[in-house]
C-alpha cells in the first residue's frame, strides 16, 4: 500500500486482503469505493445495518472528493484493538482544502449545490471521525467504525490501529 504524499492512479487495491485502496475521480469511482468498503467490512465481521452505514459514509466523503477536489483516494483498512475490531477509512485529496471546517461540519451548509449533509452525516454515522484540511493543499478525513459484536476471529492478519495490537 502506497501511503506517500502523491496520489496513485491505481484504481484499486493492494495485495493485502485487509486493505483496499480506491482512486476517486468520477461518479463511477464512488460505486467502486462503496463496494470495496462493503466487501472489506464483511470480511472484518460487520453485518446488517453496519454495512449500510459504512457504505453510506464512504459515499458521502467520495462524493465530496468528486464534487470539490478530484482526484483523491480512499484507503480502507480492517483494524483491531485487543477488545474490538473495525474498519478505518482514510479519504484524502490534494484539492483546494476547506476554508471553514466549522461550517463544513454543520448540517445544511454547502459551498456547492448539495444539501450540506455529507460531512456532518458521515461524522454521525461513524464511531470516530477526524478531519484535517489546509487551504491550497487538500483534505484528509479519517473515520473508524467498530463492529458491534465482539466475536473473536482467529488467524486473521489484522492491521493494528497504532494504539494497541496483539
Amino acid at each position: 500500500m502506497k501511503l506517500g504524499t502523491e496520489l496513485d492512479d491505481g484504481r484499486n487495491m493492494t495485495s493485502n486482503p485487509w486493505v483496499a485502496r480506491v482512486r476517486v475521480a468520477t461518479d463511477s469511482d464512488i460505486v467502486v469505493a462503496r463496494r470495496a468498503g462493503r466487501d472489506l467490512a464483511v470480511a472484518a465481521g460487520f453485518t446488517g445495518t453496519d454495512l449500510t452505514i459504512i457504505s453510506t459514509a464512504i459515499s458521502e466523503v467520495a462524493r465530496n472528493i468528486v464534487a470539490y477536489a478530484a482526484p483523491g483516494e480512499i484507503i480502507m483498512t480492517a483494524c483491531r484493538e485487543p477488545d474490538r475490531r473495525g474498519i478505518t477509512l482514510i479519504a484524502r485529496d490534494k484539492g483546494p482544502g476547506i476554508k471553514n471546517l466549522g461550517d463544513a461540519l454543520r448540517d445544511g451548509v454547502s459551498t456547492g449545490n448539495g444539501l450540506g449533509l455529507g460531512l456532518p452525516g458521515a461524522r454521525r454515522l461513524m464511531d470516530e471521525f477526524g478531519i484535517h484540511s489546509t487551504v491550497g493543499e487538500g483534505t484528509t478525513i479519517t473515520m473508524t467504525k467498530w463492529c458491534a459484536s465482539h466475536r473473536r476471529i482467529t488467524n486473521a492478519p489484522w492491521v493494528a490501529t497504532g494504539r494497541t495490537a496483539r
